[in-house]
């Protein structure tokens, strides 16, 4: 395996340091290992994708990245900060403050509001005022094309409309690094399509990083590049999205 802590495209400040992550789960009496010595470096406000079979690790890797889940060994710096040394209390500060999630189950609070769910991390981060949070949910919905629809609940929404509202709640306190895992796995083809151009607008306009799983090569495309994995370890790093849309044998 050849070395990919350094990627083929042009360099960009580090946002991300991913430095010989293991990983290894207890089945049984038995460590199955989900990652195995991977080495990563992603550039503030690029976006990159995250392919391979199913049980290579991608999804490991992203929690990994996520501060969801711990390495077994190796270290993870986020914008500087090593995540694995840190309390579980200034990890989740730290997701709040730099990190949004978009998870391919949406995860949306069923008795809140479109408005109230993208309120909602800006209440936990407790820095705008309530009329500021307001508004601000306001017009990221409005972004998202939700204006109509944010005083609907989760279950007066389509699928689709959920997945705008999720996108929305993940980036209300600006964070620097959006996360996505399936992002587009439950949605139509159509639909898939559209969400994906509004997390690469979201990228491209405010150089918001972001890291997503698909298993679906035509959302790939959107990435700069596209990180292969197999069996736990990288094979592919390739920053010419033509190319890289042939998924690992």
């Amino acid at each position: 395996m050849s070395d990919h802590s350094t990627n083929h495209h042009d360099p960009r400040p580090p946002i991300i340091t991913i430095d010989n992550v293991h990983k290894s789960y207890l089945m049984g009496k038995e460590a199955v290992p989900a990652l195995r010595g991977v080495s990563l470096t992603i550039g503030r406000g690029e976006m990159v994708c995250l392919m391979g079979p199913s049980g290579s690790g991608k999804t490991t890797l992203l929690n990994i990245v996520g501060g969801l889940d711990e390495p077994g060994r190796g270290h993870v710096i986020i914008d500087g900060a090593d995540v694995v040394s840190m309390s579980e209390e200034r990890l989740a500060q730290l997701r709040l403050e730099k990190m949004g999630f978009i998870f391919q189950t949406f995860n949306l609070l069923n008795n809140f509001t479109a408005l109230e769910n993208v309120e909602a991390p800006m209440v936990l981060l407790g820095r705008r005022s309530r009329t500021d949070r307001r508004q601000h949910a306001h017009d990221i919905l409005a972004a998202v094309g939700l204006a109509d629809r944010e005083q609907h609940y989760p279950s007066e929404l389509s699928g689709g409309q959920q997945q705008r509202v999720a996108i929305a709640r993940a980036l209300a306190n600006d964070p620097a690094i959006v996360i996505g895992d399936e992002m587009t796995g439950d949605l139509d083809s159509q639909t898939g399509f559209e969400i994906m151009r509004l997390v690469r607008d979201q990228n491209q306009r405010d150089g918001t990083t972001v890291v997503y799983v698909t298993h679906d090569p035509r959302m790939a495309e959107f990435a700069d590049y596209t990180v292969h994995l197999l069996d736990g370890q990288l094979v592919d790093a390739e920053a010419d999205p033509v190319r890289n849309l042939v998924a690992v044998p």
